[in-house]
């Protein structure tokens, strides 16, 4: 009776074992949604000199990132209807030195680059 226990567990344990391996072999499930690619640069509109630290958002998603040091910025969003993107001055140092903007895509598809000028207050 007990060794049943032991077998029926080891059993049990290799089989998860073995699906964990499979998954750290061969990763997790791939979203094969409709993606758009979001690239561009965020510079002043009155130097030309990159924004860093400025938020770009979804609106109505929580999905966001932030400018680098040199503006460049890059994510993924899903491709159902029009986008909303939302750009902001949210870092500590120059909080809100820069007026936000917002630029609508609409029904976009592939991978879109974007230059973006944000106005100083």
């Amino acid at each position: 009776m007990k060794r049943k226990f032991f077998r029926k567990l080891l059993g049990g344990l290799s089989l998860t074992t073995a699906a964990f391996i499979f998954q750290a072999c061969y990763g997790s499930v791939q979203d094969f949604g409709h993606d758009v690619y979001i690239t561009g640069n965020v510079k002043s509109a009155k130097t030309r000199a990159p924004l860093n630290g400025i938020r770009i958002s979804v609106v109505n998603k929580p999905q966001y990132s932030l400018s680098a040091a040199d503006g460049s910025f890059s994510f993924y969003t899903d491709s159902y209807g029009d986008c909303i993107l939302q750009f902001a001055d949210v870092d500590g140092e120059l909080n809100g030195k820069f007026e936000s903007k917002d630029t609508t895509l609409v029904n976009p598809t592939g991978s879109i680059h974007l230059e973006i000028l944000l106005k100083e207050n």
